[in-house]
């Protein structure tokens, strides 16, 4: 598989990268430590984590968040994928985490303002923007992260194994939503096998959301991509991600990311940037790729 690696930042403490997973094979990646701590924060397609034994979906409205010696894994389901990857030193985890470099277990579901901060970053790298702003970008979205993993786990109480099917329930859902944003909440339901009533209550108490507000969510994160990419084409966009019109896409953006689509175009969009360096390179944490 080839894995494009663009760097974005490199302060020797602080890396930040762009990455292209373009043609993963079949199946899980060897299972290996984690060398680092790192966030994947997922733009394009949807990837499989399994960390220590626990799998997870990775899409992208959630943050991966690698931590260091953890036994880990890839699959690549539906072919490549774009992600924005964060490596931290453990002195700098620790600075973010008041002193301890002993990372809390989770996985972080993104707000709109995480994911406009994300775009941000990325945008004003390929702007040439300094390394002091870079980073002052960077590690005040990782403490929004870390400080998003402080509360206990959301899962409803009970026994382990209960606990962990309605994990791989709501996860089995946020992939077939990344699959197809247009299905419905019957739909989901049939689509992994079990009622619509009960999947919105385990959704939520996972997620801390119900499966709409998710949903938007997502779609956000997708068009803040494509807008990021440059894409003018409002009405396409919004029909393509499942908004009923452009003023819906147009309502739902402003509400969530504070800003309207063209206004974020503006910000987020390409202000005639090459290809920015993409480059193969086999820097990395882990066998994402």
């Amino acid at each position: 598989m080839a894995v494009e690696r663009a760097c974005l930042l490199d302060e020797g403490d602080l890396y930040v990268a762009d990455v292209s997973c373009l043609d993963p094979p079949h199946g899980w990646t060897e299972l290996r430590p984690a060398p680092v701590f790192g966030l994947a924060l997922v733009r394009r397609g949807m990837f499989q984590g399994r960390a220590d034994g626990i799998e997870q979906v990775l899409d992208p409205a959630c943050v991966y968040v690698e931590r260091m010696g953890c036994e880990q894994q890839f699959a690549h389901p539906r072919g490549g994928d774009v992600y924005t990857e964060v490596l931290l030193s453990e002195p700098q985890v620790a600075a973010l985490l008041g002193g301890d470099p002993e990372v809390p277990q989770g996985l972080v579901f993104t707000t709109a303002r995480m994911a406009v901060a994300h775009r941000l970053l990325t945008a004003r790298a390929r702007d040439g923007a300094d390394s002091f702003e870079l980073a002052e970008r960077t590690l005040a979205l990782t403490g929004e992260v870390l400080s998003a993993l402080a509360p206990a786990a959301r899962v409803e109480s009970g026994s382990p194994v209960r606990d962990a099917a309605r994990r791989r329930l709501v996860d089995a859902a946020r992939a077939a939503l990344a699959a197809d944003l247009g299905l419905g909440l019957d739909q989901l339901g049939r689509a992994v096998g079990c009622s619509p009533y009960h999947l919105s209550r385990i959704f939520r108490a996972a997620t801390g959301e119900g499966i709409a507000r998710y949903r938007n969510r997502l779609r956000v994160a997708l068009a803040l991509e494509r807008l990021t990419e440059g894409e003018t084409r409002l009405a396409l966009l919004a029909q393509e991600l499942g908004f009923s019109d452009q003023a819906h896409l147009t309502r739902v953006m402003h509400r969530t990311a504070g800003l309207p689509p063209g206004r974020l175009r503006t910000l987020l969009g390409p202000a005639d940037r090459g290809t920015g360096g993409r480059g193969t390179d086999d820097r990395g944490t882990d066998g994402r790729a």
